[in-house]
């Protein structure tokens, strides 16, 4: 039977299980899971937090995984300064980064969530004021979101990823895992279909034509 858990990864920890590169020991997922055969469905930064999900299905990884199946996932993001919802506009747009350009994110002004304390803590400039926002992008990149958001002038002071696709972080503290639900995930490549609304009393099939407006009798 498939196994597949979400994990809130601490700041800090490397999203792996070994760290055999580094001279001094660092903290690996090892610390905090310790079920045989999982493996991590994609990456999350060493500085960022939150949500994660490993599985034993090698299929099913590479569907959450798989930079083609366009999966969302949904960040919330403290920055250094002040901005505006009209400062956010070039993420919503696709902004171009050194490896391209990005594809269009949601991003909107949220209020500061209430999260754990960070171990250790946010470094504040008393002089600069912070803001929260959120973001869900549908790619993968090497520390994209931070990049996104430092080519708009607003540098990220905390990163927590709090949604990937239909799964979310919910109450979990920093250490913590608990089996996921299988949500259906589309095959690599593959998106799901938007079914375009019917006006009320419509009938499934083929949609209708417009009707030529009648020419009225002189």
């Amino acid at each position: 039977m498939t196994r597949l858990i979400q994990f809130n990864k601490p700041f800090g920890v490397l999203p792996q299980f070994t760290d055999r590169k580094s001279p001094t020991e660092r903290p690996t997922l090892s610390l905090y899971i310790d079920l045989p055969g999982v493996y991590p469905a994609g990456r999350l930064d060493r500085d960022s937090e939150g949500l994660m999900l490993l599985t034993d299905d090698g299929g099913l990884q590479a569907k959450i995984a798989h930079p083609k199946n366009k999966m969302e996932k949904t960040y919330w993001v403290q920055v250094e300064g002040d901005p505006t919802g009209r400062d956010l506009e070039p993420l919503r747009k696709g902004l171009q980064l050194n490896d391209g350009p990005t594809r269009p994110a949601q991003a909107r002004l949220i209020e500061a969530p209430k999260l754990w304390e960070r171990e250790p803590p946010v470094r504040f400039r008393k002089s600069v004021p912070d803001r929260w926002i959120e973001v869900v992008i549908s790619e993968g990149r090497n520390r994209q979101v931070r990049r996104m958001t430092a080519a708009i002038g607003l540098p990220t002071l905390r990163l927590v990823r709090v949604g990937i696709g239909p799964w979310r972080l919910g109450n979990l503290h920093p250490g913590e895992w608990q089996d996921a639900p299988m949500h259906r995930v589309p095959p690599a490549g593959i998106t799901p279909k938007v079914r375009p609304e019917r006006t009320p009393g419509e009938k499934p099939g083929r949609p209708r034509k417009p009707r030529k407006p009648r020419t009225p009798k002189s």
